[in-house]
């Protein structure tokens, strides 16, 4: 009977160890800059050789590219149900900014170039911009729509959580001065590297977008008017705000809700591209 009892137990245990997600710990190499940037890849293990959606997930201010698998643990696990590849980069402090400073702060051209090049070329991605999607925390919050309006032709879907979504009201916080220069000597720079001063540029039905911020959020003002300049632009997107506050606890409620926004929004896409064959 021991012997029946341990078949049954490894037969109800090989699932999990088949589904298991690949955490990979990577060097990727930047050209721009000039030097390696520390990345985390999640890559769900399913036996299928059907292509996944990316979504690149960037960490908030004193981060790394661990940050997220802090926040979320079950994130491989989550990777494995939905089928999605999620991609963490280090981007130290730099807000996810080419720096009109500084020559070797490209984390612009890593992200929404370098990284996606390398991502494409070694996971089974669906390698265009329908497949792909970009969100963050914080300072993560403000790169990931800063890339996404910046880089539509990349990415068709964009997130933000708690984000810093108009700088300029915190001249002397995180280090932002480092890559764009003291707001008082160099104001274009700061007028220029928000994303709040996008808006005029987008487009409408261009990008999927998703913002969420706690009501408790020393950012909730900024996000409100983000708010408010894509209402006035016409641009369709999420807004929410709930109970909470600028905290892991909040990001690790709020990454649930953004990974059902943009798997919705990669299904759509592919229903479109799917009856358009039809027809």
């Amino acid at each position: 009977m021991s012997r029946i009892y341990w078949i049954i137990w490894w037969c109800c245990c090989l699932p999990l160890g088949l589904w298991a997600a690949k955490v990979d710990s990577l060097l990727i190499d930047s050209p721009s800059m000039g030097h390696g940037v520390k990345v985390v890849v999640i890559s769900p293990d399913k036996a299928t050789s059907e292509a996944c959606p990316t979504l690149y997930l960037l960490h908030g201010h004193s981060g790394n590219e661990k940050t997220w698998l802090v926040i979320k643990p079950n994130l491989p696990e989550i990777v494995d149900e939905k089928g999605l590849i999620v991609v963490c980069p280090d981007g130290e402090n730099s807000w996810y900014w080419d720096s009109p400073l500084n020559a070797n702060v490209r984390y612009e051209t890593f992200i929404s170039d370098e990284l996606v090049r390398y991502v494409d070329g070694h996971y089974n991605t669906i390698a265009d911009r329908r497949g792909r999607a970009i969100a963050g925390l914080s300072m993560g919050g403000h790169g990931a729509l800063w890339n996404a309006i910046r880089h539509s032709d990349v990415f068709s879907a964009a997130g933000s959580m708690s984000g810093g979504l108009d700088i300029r009201p915190f001249p002397k916080n995180w280090n932002m001065s480092d890559q764009l220069g003291d707001q008082s000597t160099h104001p274009d720079n700061w007028e220029s590297h928000t994303v709040i001063n996008l808006v005029p540029r987008m487009e409408k039905g261009r990008l999927s977008i998703i913002v969420d911020c706690g009501e408790e959020d020393f950012f909730l003002k900024v996000n409100k008017a983000f708010h408010e300049a894509l209402l006035k632009k016409g641009i369709d997107h999420d807004f929410i705000t709930r109970p909470g506050a600028h905290n892991n606890a909040y990001w690790g409620n709020s990454i649930d809700y953004q990974i059902l926004f943009f798997m919705k929004h990669f299904s759509r896409l592919q229903a479109e591209k799917d009856g358009a064959r039809m027809r």
